[in-house]
């Protein structure tokens, strides 16, 4: 990882670039390193930010996607900022749903890619053989449609993170409160404009998801990336970061 950490009141994050913000979202199992090619390039032009989510550190009872719209909120407030384009890929997608219904003053548009929120295949509500390395690495390589993306460093972080009881709980009870918070009936309200990038072969929210968003969402454009998994920003950067500069071009003649 390349970037500085910045650390201020509580909240670790990136910060790169000046001009309009890109705030990026996490999923789950990701970090910040997943979206190093969109820093590299749009950092010439916007402010890409990115905070740590604290996925693993909330008190149990309060784990769930709320809390992290919440958490993002303060983020944002304790930033000072505005007119955002939120990017979210998988869990960060919802909570950046969860976000925009609460607070659409603060943004300008919303961008969605592997979004949970109306369905997922997850990682699995249990894992039952966390301790099998091979297992773990299996896991790992559904997430992308080509295998050798989940290189040996990722499988290790996501085989010590699944292995430490504390974080495991919180994984699961998160992965819970993400199912349990469907937003069907929630997205006719999202009047902002919503960009979808979406990997054909997603396998955890597979492309019938990203039609049914397409759908739901009042104001929606949605791309493809072939040969793609749930993560097109590590998967396939140069046609994600196409597709993003495509979409942002379209919202700015939209204004």
């Amino acid at each position: 990882m390349k970037f500085v950490l910045k650390e201020e009141k509580g909240f670790i994050y990136i910060d790169e670039g000046q001009g309009e913000v890109l705030l990026l979202l996490h999923g789950l199992m990701g970090a910040l390193s997943n979206w190093e090619e969109v820093i590299e390039e749009f950092k010439n032009e916007y402010r890409v930010i990115i905070p740590i989510l604290p996925i693993y550190d909330l008190p149990l009872l309060t784990t769930g996607v709320k809390t992290l719209s919440k958490y993002v909120h303060r983020f944002i407030k304790q930033m000072e900022l505005d007119n955002i384009t939120l990017i979210g890929n998988s869990l960060g997608g919802h909570v950046g749903l969860i976000y925009t219904l609460a607070h659409p003053e603060r943004l300008k548009t919303l961008v969605l890619t592997g979004s949970s929120g109306l369905y997922e295949n997850a990682f699995g509500g249990t894992f039952p053989r966390r301790e099998n390395y091979e297992f773990v690495k299996e896991k790992v390589a559904y997430t992308f449609y080509d295998p050798a993306v989940a290189t040996k460093d990722l499988v290790d972080e996501v085989f010590i993170t699944i292995n430490d009881r504390s974080k495991v709980v919180r994984i699961l009870a998160m992965a819970k409160s993400a199912i349990r918070h469907n937003m069907a009936k929630d997205l006719a309200k999202i009047k902002l404009p919503v960009g979808l990038i979406w990997g054909k072969n997603d396998k955890i929210t597979p492309p019938e998801v990203a039609v049914e968003f397409n759908q739901l969402l009042p104001d929606s454009e949605l791309y493809w990336i072939d040969q793609c998994g749930h993560a097109p920003m590590m998967e396939r950067p140069q046609e994600f970061n196409k597709a993003l500069r495509e979409y942002l071009e379209h919202v700015k003649q939209k204004v």
